[in-house]
């Protein structure tokens, strides 16, 4: 008959109370019912096992044997003269059965340590270190290599049991040994009078109570003393003996998964199961400056179906994410990367810590945010981040000496980032869009930016469709970001040969302070300066996809919001957009009589044609004029445009309204905004239909 317990002690956090439910599925799994599994629920941990409650406990009291954990390499192991041996003696000298192999492992080490008086440093270390290894039974070499990895050049340390094993003074394999004699008597390896009551507060049956000041180190924050850990200036360490034991006992189901990245042989790259360099955006974080003072970040899955032994040891050994072809490095990478691994192996979640320094030379595992295993395909979209490793570069710039706009930037954006990669929404989508821009933009006017970073590199269509809320702002920005060479004119950059270039000082990058409209505005005068230089007509504001009428409607009658469009648009040229976006049902207003009359002056030649509007012989061109007068603002002056309008349509012999034979009078707008509304391109069909009453009349055969 199988048993489940839950574990009211053993939760996600702190990270001493995950290392625990690991420690407390190894033991019972190794020791006594192999067929033992374990899983989360909620917010604690499920042991499945044929052990009953009593003889749960019971085996744990009485036939648990410690797992031999030292670390001689350390000063403040218990090995060397001035150390603490308040653990290590009376373990060496114990005549109980279960403490044996501990005995008998100190005994080795000792002889490896010889006559030192203190520990190994650099070059003798890593001697030390090989020696040791290849003379430690297979019982010790599981903890060693948790705590150690050997390579060619120097010992590199997983963060997550510190330097070796010790955090600053605190050596973490004395203090198990000090906590295992307050455990069991030495003798006889009975259970000590509170060992009992520790071990019911440890997995939660029972509140805790006469736990011992003692050190903890970085494992659990809350228990860790220290300033303002209480009401006091500086406060013990509580902790119960049991959550340190089954701690390090757990700790060491990440033993021998260290591997090299994928694109590196640099030592420096070496990679540790579900370990990366942290990241201080994101879900949980709360500065950039973290990055700094900080070990790694380590991210502990979460699972729901129950696994057994072998299972947790393979999970854990290919705790290791891809982000295309290479291994992420850092958190923001981890979260990109997260819900193919999470889907693989059946993980629903990643609670997220950060070895940050947080008191004098002491690093604590900081609790960062409980992250979601969401399939999100909106987040597949941040590959075309990485070409040209455009992202990295950026992000590698903006922890440097990069302005503190861009830095900003960049900041805002990784959190967007992490959002996505939770699931978000389009409106997430639209903010990275956005960022990006400005991010561009603030680079193309910095030297150092541009030095650093190249611009970014084209996006595909599919940003643009997965963007889409459907909202006029979104049309109305994908309009105009495909308006011919726009990106030209919102950031100094050209295209050559497919591929974006810096064009420093380029007199096209016009746009700049100020509204929309007055930048649309910039936006022509540069047109007509071009088309002077080339002793050309202007060209007329052409592009794909085009705007529908409500959205143009919406823009007339100032019922959008222009910033929004902007900074859409700042990150939508960037976009190689679609054709066409998706039909909209929304019904609307029919545009004013002035805009259908002036918006064929802004509409190609043979678009006019195949329509049906302009005869197939006949050239519209677009009269500067009209826009000038149009942005003058005055009625005056915009009706002076309206009537060049509608005698330039009369010349090309465009079928014109026979009542009343005068244009229309501009009503419900002004000119300036109208004038910037005939800069978005429309529809072909709603262009149709708006210039209708301009078609000829089809002769009856």
């Amino acid at each position: 008959m199988m048993h489940e317990h839950l574990l009211a002690g053993c939760t996600p956090t702190p990270l001493a109370h995950y290392l625990k439910a690991l420690g407390i599925l190894r033991l019972v799994a190794e020791q006594k019912d192999p067929e033992a599994a374990g899983r989360w629920q909620g917010e604690l941990f499920v042991l499945r096992t044929v052990l009953s409650r009593e003889e749960l406990i019971r085996f744990f009291l009485e036939e648990y044997r410690p797992t031999p954990i030292i670390a001689p390499w350390n000063g403040g192991s218990g090995f060397y003269p001035k150390d603490n041996k308040s653990g290590i003696d009376p373990i060496s000298k114990a005549t109980a059965k279960r403490l044996e192999p501990y005995r008998e492992v100190i005994a080795l080490a000792r002889l490896s340590v010889g006559d030192r008086e203190e520990s190994p440093k650099n070059e003798e270390k890593a001697d030390f270190l090989r020696s040791l290894r290849a003379l430690l039974p297979d019982l010790v070499l599981t903890w060693f290599d948790a705590a150690v990895m050997l390579t060619t050049d120097k010992p590199e340390y997983p963060p997550l049991l510190g330097t070796g094993g010790n955090d600053g003074r605190l050596d973490f394999t004395n203090n198990f040994m000090q906590r295992i004699t307050e455990l069991f008597d030495m003798a006889d390896g009975r259970p000590s009078t509170k060992s009992a009551a520790w071990l019911l507060a440890s997995v939660g049956e029972e509140a805790g109570h006469g736990l011992v000041t003692k050190a903890i180190g970085q494992f659990s924050p809350g228990s860790a003393g220290g300033p303002n850990a209480t009401t006091g200036f500086d406060s013990d360490s509580l902790i119960n003996p049991w959550d340190f034991v089954l701690m390090l006992e757990g700790a060491l189901l990440f033993a021998g998964a260290a591997t090299r990245r994928l694109e590196s042989t640099d030592v420096s790259t070496l990679s540790y199961p579900f370990t990366v360099r942290t990241t201080g955006t994101g879900a949980g974080c709360g500065n950039v400056a973290d990055e700094a003072p900080s070990r790694a970040e380590i991210w502990m899955p979460i699972w729901r179906r129950y696994i057994d032994l072998h299972e947790l040891r393979a999970l854990l050994s290919e705790g290791r994410v891809t982000v295309g072809r290479r291994a992420a490095r850092d958190g923001l990478d981890f979260a990109r990367a997260v819900s193919g691994l999470g889907i693989d192996r059946g993980i629903s979640g990643f609670q997220r810590y950060a070895f940050l320094m947080r008191s004098g030379k002491a690093y604590l595992a900081t609790p960062l945010a409980r992250i979601q295993v969401v399939r999100n395909p909106k987040a597949d979209l941040l590959t075309h981040l990485d070409r040209f490793q455009w992202l990295d570069r950026l992000r590698s710039v903006a922890r440097k000496d990069a302005p503190g706009r861009i830095q900003q930037l960049v900041r805002r954006m990784e959190d967007e980032i992490f959002s996505l990669t939770q699931g978000g929404d389009r409106l997430v989508l639209q903010n990275i869009l956005m960022l990006l821009g400005q991010i561009q933009q603030s680079c193309g006017v910095s030297t150092k930016g541009r030095d650093a970073v190249g611009p970014l590199p084209f996006l595909g269509a599919e940003w643009a469709m997965e963007a889409d809320d459907g909202s006029h702002e979104f049309r109305l920005a994908c309009a105009l970001a495909g308006l011919t060479d726009m990106r030209a004119y919102l950031a100094p950059v050209r295209v050559d040969k497919g591929k974006v270039e810096w064009a420093p000082g380029s007199p096209k990058a016009v746009w700049g302070g100020g509204d929309l409209v007055s930048n649309l505005f910039r936006v022509f005068d540069r047109r007509l300066l071009e088309a002077d230089r080339d002793r050309q007509e202007i060209e007329p504001f052409a592009g794909f996809p085009a705007a529908d009428i409500p959205a143009v409607m919406a823009f007339i009658q100032g019922k959008t919001d222009d910033g929004r469009i902007a900074a859409l648009l700042s990150g939508l040229v960037n976009v190689q957009l679609p054709r066409n976006m998706p039909h909209r049902n929304v019904s609307t207003d029919h545009p004013p009589a002035v805009f259908c009359l002036l918006k064929p002056l802004f509409t190609p030649d043979g678009i006019l044609q195949e329509l049906g509007i302009l005869p197939p012989d006949r050239h519209l061109p677009l009269p500067r004029e009209v826009v000038n007068l149009l942005k003058a603002g005055n009625r005056e002056q915009a009706g002076r445009a309206i009537g060049i309008g509608w005698r330039r349509l009369r010349i090309v012999g465009m079928k014109l309204p026979p009542h009343p034979r005068r244009p229309p009078a501009l009503v419900g707008t002004e000119g300036a905004r109208l004038a910037a509304a005939l800069m978005i391109p429309l529809a072909k069909g709603d262009l149709a239909r708006i210039c209708q009453p301009f078609m000829p009349v089809q002769k009856a055969d």
